[in-house]
């Protein structure tokens, strides 16, 4: 994939234009590298790349700040020096980059921005095409749909934290929250397998979207999930979010699941860690924002494997913030990361035994004004070269953690993609 050159801008011309409606916008995208970004069957599936903005890496420096700063404002450049006609005025029309962006600036792994050659998309009873070139060059005709690839299965098995190590894992992090190192810290483990090379990794998207609707579904440059925590949205200057943090299993039927509801609202354990990621979103957006409020208290959102303490807030948009800007100030949250973030942070390099890559990093998209649609990597894989996939779920770990229940927690995070891949 090519890379728009910092210090070389390319000119691109875009064409948004109204189409039939497009029943699934999901054939059109490539099934060895899907860039697919769903959610209640309305969304988009990019298709082929003008070009990419990619940051970080192996030479990264996480002193040098914000990687979400540094494509937004890469971006703002590129976008300054496009021609850009939209004939819908949707969210996600027009110019659009799908973006994921590692959970550690200290990663090897690149955060990145593709700008699609094409972009098929669908809200409501309205779809659309977005066509994508460069200026003085050529335009091919858009694609049409692709048939799908035979059904498939992964081999997936413990990765470097099993059962016991993760359990000792949880032990170091309650160590460091009885030195008073951190409040809080989140502690992921891994599973790593293999799927067929010659995978159509559509399957997968289409196997969360369809059991998990109301979250969003994601695939953007190998990383392949069903998110059910927005990070942010932004859109004509009003900013959302939702944060997720305290979680239970749902019941065995309606009384159980009625009583792990009301058991999980009564866990001071969950409410503390909760509260500690709610207060973290709210003391970051405030400098970023005219109003900012939340819900006083907060509530049990039902997905079809857990439950989850919910918080939504809402606010405006200060003059001149993106969606993107945004990204860059709340990421990490204390959702994914723990308190205080620059603590939790040290703690996770120096207790977990991988490279997270973009697990529980942001992934989402950005469009010509600044809005758009971002989430925070969960319930994901990521895919390498050969068939490689590694997959991650986490636990926030508290005072008062236990270290059995914190692993039981990430078995019941790792069941929506287990089963898809499955």
């Amino acid at each position: 994939m090519t890379e728009f050159a910092p210090d070389r801008v390319r000119r691109l011309v875009v064409t948004t234009r109204e189409v039939d409606p497009i029943e699934d916008v999901l054939a059109y995208a490539d099934p060895a590298h899907p860039l697919v970004w769903l959610r209640r069957g309305a969304g988009m599936v990019g298709v082929g790349a003008v070009g990419s903005i990619d940051v970080g890496g192996h030479s990264a420096d996480p002193s040098q700040g914000s990687q979400a700063a540094a494509l937004a404002e890469r971006w703002r450049t590129l976008v300054g020096s496009a021609t850009v006609a939209d004939e819908v005025g949707l969210p996600g029309s027009g110019l659009v980059a799908f973006g994921a962006l590692s959970f550690d600036a200290a990663s090897a792994t690149t955060s990145t921005l593709v700008v699609p050659r094409f972009v098929f998309g669908r809200r409501g009873r309205r779809s659309w095409i977005t066509t994508v070139g460069v200026d003085g060059g050529t335009t091919p005709l858009a694609p049409g749909p692709l048939p799908w690839g035979p059904a498939w299965s992964a081999t997936v098995g413990p990765g470097a934290l099993d059962a016991a190590a993760y359990q000792a894992a949880v032990g170091a992090g309650l160590d460091a929250i009885g030195t008073g190192e951190v409040s809080k810290v989140v502690l992921a483990r891994d599973l790593v397998g293999s799927v067929p090379v010659d995978a159509d990794l559509r399957r997968l998207v289409r196997a969360l979207s369809t059991e998990y609707p109301d979250v969003w579904t994601y695939a953007v440059d190998g990383i392949i999930g069903a998110s059910p925590e927005t990070l942010v949205t932004v859109a004509g200057g009003t900013i959302t979010a939702r944060v997720l943090a305290g979680t239970a299993p749902r019941g065995a039927d309606a009384d159980g699941d009625t009583e792990a509801s009301v058991a999980l609202s009564a866990s001071g354990k969950d409410q503390d860690e909760h509260r500690f990621a709610v207060e973290s979103v709210l003391r970051t957006l405030r400098p970023h924002t005219s109003a900012l409020t939340a819900s006083e208290q907060p509530f049990a959102l039902k997905l079809p494997n857990v439950w989850h303490l919910a918080t939504d807030v809402e606010g405006v948009v200060a003059d001149g913030v993106s969606a993107l800007d945004l990204v860059g100030v709340l990421h990490p949250t204390a959702a994914v990361a723990g308190t205080p973030t620059a603590a939790a942070l040290e703690v996770i390099r120096r207790i977990e035994p991988f490279d997270r890559g973009r697990y529980a990093g942001p992934v989402g998209w950005i469009d010509a004004a600044g809005d758009g649609e971002w989430a925070i990597a969960l319930r994901s894989a990521q895919f390498g070269d050969g068939g490689h996939v590694t997959a991650h779920a986490g636990a926030g770990i508290v005072l008062g953690s236990d270290p059995e229940a914190e692993l039981l927690e990430t078995r019941m995070k790792f069941r929506p993609i287990l089963d898809a891949l499955a």
